[in-house]
């Protein structure tokens, strides 16, 4: 596997997460807005084993283009658009 962002399988998950509500309705607590998407749900949505599905998710979490919270026993991921717009203007930039 590709240890790359553009990965398209990491750029999927990162579309989705642009809205969660739409993407992942059976989730609605807690909050998919506020709290983001649980990993079993994202790899559902992928078709992968929840083991693969963290894979993406912890180096999209490196990267700092999501953030990663607990709730319960549960990790939830959600977008970090304030470090996405950083690396979409680097990139504008000629970076």
């Amino acid at each position: 596997m590709p240890r790359t962002p553009a990965h398209g399988t990491r750029l999927d998950i990162l579309e989705w997460l642009k809205d969660p509500v739409a993407n992942f309705p059976s989730q609605r607590r807690p909050d998919p807005l506020a709290h983001g998407i649980d990993a079993d749900r994202i790899a559902a949505r992928l078709g992968v084993p929840r083991r693969v599905a963290e894979s993406h998710l912890r180096l999209l979490v490196a990267l700092g283009l999501l953030r990663a919270g607990r709730v319960g026993r549960r990790t939830y991921y959600r977008r970090d658009e304030v470090r996405i717009a950083e690396v979409a203007r680097m990139f504008e930039k000629g970076w």
